[in-house]
């Protein structure tokens, strides 16, 4: 046994994708995503990794060993380049840092969240409350979706980052050109990297080859997080890859193809939400309700009863912006076609 998780898949190899580029699977107890993947640049001055894992000791362990198989010691680490915020991606980045002396970098979007979100979520919360009663969830599902988040908090170190990438900054990797792209929807701040020797598009959790992206709206999100990414999918679509590195599930080639397929299965989703307003639903939460699901909506719990309910939100905010719904006020605030 390697130490993952009973039921999980298999952890894939450490493997040698290019010259001086490795990808390191880190595991992920409790998820069913089972990894998340380790980009390990190698370079003159020392290693450069492109995300880090949850703030485990096993995944701490996978990073290591990782690095062993490269020929570095987590000494001769030198930076964390981290595509957003969330656990599973920058909740070891600050243990690697204290190992090593590695910068830690993120964009500004992502790092303004930290304080609210880790440190100190008490105000995060009472807004994700709010948000719940104004989108009609029953009282009794209220309080737990409102923690749902809140057990993966200690696998994570809230530091802050040393390095803020803006959109098209090309951050320090020495024998490297990598570029940072700005890719806001999963999270405010997601960035992927392109690398343009060998056109490869480290694409995070923003294009990923079989599932898609959770793309929801809460109190951290923006006010229009679908619109965001779907805007990002186009930025993205411009580079000429000839292979895409996911943080999650495998490589794949056609990212042009992958977009189209993201921006259909969107399109689907606001025709269902048409539909559910014409037969007469109105608040956010029956709308949710009404919508297609990986499973049914009396099976989802918890963390992911939260994150369809923000899916459902993200689809109303970018309907309206697009003039074919409007939200009236009210607790729950319900919402009507403009079409018809």
């Amino acid at each position: 046994m390697d130490g993952h998780h009973a039921g999980a898949p298999p952890l894939p190899p450490v493997e040698r994708l290019r010259p001086g580029l490795w990808s390191i699977p880190v595991p992920l107890p409790m998820s069913s995503l089972g990894h998340v993947f380790v980009y390990l640049f190698e370079s003159d001055d020392g290693a450069y990794v492109v995300d880090a894992g949850w703030n485990t000791d096993e995944a701490y362990g996978a990073v290591v060993a990782g690095l062993a198989k490269a020929g570095y010691e987590i000494t001769d680490l030198r930076g964390v380049m981290v595509t957003h915020v969330h656990p599973d991606h920058y909740g070891l980045a600050g243990r690697l840092r204290e190992a090593s002396g590695a910068w830690i970098s993120l964009h500004p979007a992502d790092a303004g969240l930290i304080e609210h979100r880790y440190i100190d979520p008490s105000d995060l919360l009472e807004r994700m409350s709010a948000l719940m009663r104004r989108a009609g969830a029953p009282q009794d599902v209220i309080e737990s979706l409102t923690q749902a988040a809140m057990p993966v908090r200690p696998l994570v170190d809230p530091v802050l980052p040393d390095v803020l990438l803006e959109d098209g900054d090309r951050p320090e990797v020495k024998g490297w050109d990598l570029k940072a792209i700005w890719t806001p929807g999963h999270s405010p701040g997601h960035l992927c990297f392109w690398e343009p020797a060998n056109q490869l598009m480290l694409s995070g959790d923003h294009v990923l080859p079989r599932i898609t992206p959770n793309i929801p709206f809460h109190p951290q999100a923006g006010d229009n997080p679908l619109g965001d990414f779907l805007n990002a999918l186009d930025k993205v679509d411009q580079y000429p890859a000839q292979e895409v590195l996911p943080a999650h599930e495998h490589r794949f080639v056609d990212l042009s193809g992958r977009v189209l397929q993201l921006k259909e299965h969107h399109e689907h989703r606001f025709d269902e939400i048409v539909v559910a307003l014409r037969s007469g639903v109105t608040t956010s939460w029956a709308i949710a309700e009404n919508m297609s699901w990986s499973r049914s909506w009396d099976k989802i719990e918890g963390f992911m009863k939260r994150a369809a309910l923000g899916e459902a939100l993200a689809h109303l905010r970018a309907l309206e912006r697009r003039g074919i719904v409007r939200e009236l006020d009210g607790e729950p605030a319900t919402w009507e076609l403009l079409e018809d």
